[in-house]
């Protein structure tokens, strides 16, 4: 890769040459459009037009994955008969063409690209950046080192769990849920991504109820449980949701990454300090069609340029439609650094979430064996026969057996919170 481009890897299905409509993609992206245009010289082309780097042709389909009216203008008939051709390429785009604009980076690697007639299919995959890119974006503040601090725990996965009902408490029913669980030994508590500020618990009532929450748990036991807060909203009210949060002597808030926009997240993270929790809800809308959208690396990739600390990954057996190995992947891929292989720090926790429980922490802790990862069980916890606590126990008991080289049934003998997980959240994921 050219020190001075952006490489991006898409993944284009088309019934015409694949070669040509990779010229078009490229062109549609920096300088060119249909036709060229007064002004349009070969020295601005040679400056500022993407350049098609490599085309790897795959197996075609016989059938389009998409619909395209162009298509079906052009060829005046219901579209042209297969095969539909796929193939991966690789376009490098100058960085001159970006500049320090992260927006323009998104519309540049995933703009109008995907409305081009000439595809049935069209995904962003990957996004290779040079390290003078990544220098000019923001980095993660806090990260797993950071987060380890924060909580207090310096190895194995931090145990987590999220406010459950999600929506529904009032702020001082949710400041008690949050000393309930802190009471039980969770690490780490966020919000649900619908709960963000409700009438029957505004957000800036909510914050003061769960630090004081905390705060007397510091005070009691010297243990700080991370509370990432939802302060998702417009961009004003989110930095006044973020100051007061730190006021309160919070240290995390949750942002729903889709809704806010990549702009306001790097601004909430240059004008504070706080952990910031990418939620990724909505994340099945541009990752779930094969065809189409995309790909966890290059969506994660955008959001750590905005300075996120943590993203969610899913969960390994859980209640989603995401393939075990697509969240293997993405957890690894929020542990490796954006740029700079040597670059340690520039990574992100990743969040491990639906429908986790004791039985699947062997699994995850398999993906990530250095147990960097955040562990977060609404149910897991919240419905164990036994308690809360006793669901915050059968999940430190399953890290001790993993650890032993044990099976979960094995140590259930001797762990009765363990025992009880195993019988009530039912059959092991494989």
């Amino acid at each position: 890769m050219i020190r001075d481009t952006l490489r991006a890897t898409y993944l284009i299905e088309t019934p015409l040459d694949p070669a040509r409509v990779a010229e078009v993609l490229a062109g549609e992206q920096s300088s060119g459009t249909f036709v060229r245009v007064a002004g349009e010289t070969d020295t601005l082309r040679a400056r500022s037009r993407a350049k098609v780097h490599s085309l790897q042709e795959l197996g075609p389909l016989p059938a389009p994955s998409l619909p395209s009216a162009w298509l079906q203008r052009e060829h005046m008939c219901a579209g042209p008969a297969g095969p539909y051709r796929r193939a991966r390429i690789e376009v490098d785009f100058p960085l001159a063409n970006i500049g320090r604009n992260l927006p323009t980076l998104a519309a540049t690697v995933a703009g109008n690209l995907f409305d081009l007639g000439e595809t049935t299919g069209l995904r962003l995959e990957r996004l290779q950046l040079p390290p003078a890119l990544r220098a000019r974006f923001e980095r993660p503040r806090h990260g797993v080192a950071g987060t380890r601090t924060a909580a207090g725990v310096a190895e194995g996965p931090l145990v987590g769990t999220i406010i459950k009902p999600n929506v529904g408490l009032s702020a001082a029913d949710t400041g008690a849920l949050v000393a309930e669980l802190a009471r039980a030994g969770v690490d780490f508590i966020k919000d649900d991504e619908c709960c963000g500020d409700p009438e029957h618990a505004p957000v800036a009532e909510r914050i003061r109820a769960v630090m004081a929450a905390v705060r007397a748990h510091r005070e009691a036991t010297g243990k700080t449980v991370i509370v990432a807060v939802n302060i998702s909203d417009e961009h004003d009210a989110m930095l006044r949701h973020a100051e007061l949060l730190q006021r309160e002597g919070g240290c995390c808030a949750m942002v729903s990454l889709n809704w806010t926009g990549p702009a306001s997240v790097q601004a909430l993270r240059r004008h504070t300090d706080l952990q910031l929790h990418g939620h990724r809800n909505g994340y099945g809308m541009w990752a779930r069609h094969p065809a189409l959208g995309v790909g966890f690396q290059a969506y994660a990739a955008l959001w750590r340029l905005a300075g996120v600390d943590h993203l969610h990954v899913h969960g390994l057996g859980g209640k989603f439609a995401q393939a075990d190995d697509e969240v293997r992947e993405s957890a690894r891929e929020c542990l490796t650094p954006l740029a700079d292989p040597a670059d340690a720090a520039d990574i992100v926790m990743p969040a491990f979430s639906s429908g986790q429980w004791a039985g699947t922490l062997p699994l995850t802790l398999d993906a990530v064996p250095g147990g960097d990862l955040l562990f977060m069980c609404g149910g897991g916890i919240l419905a164990h026969p036994m308690g809360a606590a006793a669901g915050v126990a059968s999940i430190r008991q399953a890290w001790a057996a993993w650890r032993a080289r044990e099976s979960l049934q094995a140590a259930a003998v001797h762990a009765p919170e363990l025992r009880a997980a195993l019988d009530f959240f039912g059959r092991l994921p494989h």
